[in-house]
């Protein structure tokens, strides 16, 4: 197509859609799973009594032994095992990746809620220490591999829902995008963990190793309708 100068109106009306679009996002999608992840966090049993648990005064090792009774943290513990092979098999982790599937932005959300971090200054000091203890820097990217490639936020995935419209494959693109970010993330903490010698060589490499040589085999297998008449009956016919 021809391109032409955008006109100022229309920069301007796109600004203001895609702005007001993540204004009402933030306001409603983000605020309320912030609000319940308080409450999740905040609230467990202590003492054989559920309530409101009391961090105030708490650090370290006493303030982990706390924030474990927390509702948050017995959901996140019971599917943490999902995560391990790819080096953040931690609640913590585990419940920031959950909560990216309602909307990306919610990951560092997650994160201030669960470090204790009520104000964050612009170069990050008070996040980079904290989280540099907790997890290595081949975990780390593991995370972010899976964040960036698992199924978006709830907007996009209800769009997924709308076009597709049949529940099948609606849940097979679902699963399929969660699984490749699984496959990915898996690859980078098993094979660069082997190189900085923070991996041991076990049945979960075996593993990553087998699916990287089945990945290869799909992109570089020979395509066997080259040559062939490409019309929809002659590809009916050979199947």
């Amino acid at each position: 197509p021809a391109y032409h100068w955008p006109t100022v109106g229309n920069v301007l009306r796109s600004m203001w859609e895609r702005g007001w679009s993540f204004i009402k996002k933030a306001g409603t999608i983000i605020l309320l799973s912030t609000i319940v992840l308080w409450f999740l966090m905040n609230f467990g049993w202590s003492n054989g009594t559920f309530g409101m648990l009391d961090f105030d005064g708490l650090e370290g090792a006493a303030l982990e032994a706390a924030q474990a009774e927390c509702v948050l943290a017995k959901v996140g513990s019971a599917i943490a095992w999902i995560f391990a092979p790819l080096g953040w098999g931690n609640w913590k982790m585990t419940v920031a990746a959950i909560t990216g599937l309602v909307a990306k932005e919610n990951v560092v959300g997650t994160f201030g809620q669960l470090f204790g971090f009520a104000e964050v200054a612009e170069d990050g000091a008070e996040i980079w220490g904290s989280l540099a203890a907790s997890y290595t820097a081949i975990a780390a990217y593991s995370f972010l591999v899976f964040n960036l490639l698992c199924a978006p936020c709830f907007a996009a995935i209800g769009a997924i829902k709308r076009e597709m419209n049949n529940a099948k494959w609606f849940f097979a693109a679902i699963g399929y995008q969660c699984g490749i970010a699984w496959v990915v993330a898996l690859w980078v903490y098993q094979f660069f963990g082997l190189l900085t010698g923070e991996v041991t060589f076990g049945i979960f490499t075996v593993i990553a190793l087998v699916l990287f040589v089945a990945f290869l085999w799909l992109l570089f297998r020979p395509n066997k309708w080259q040559g062939k008449v490409e019309s929809v009956r002659a590809v009916a016919a050979e199947a």
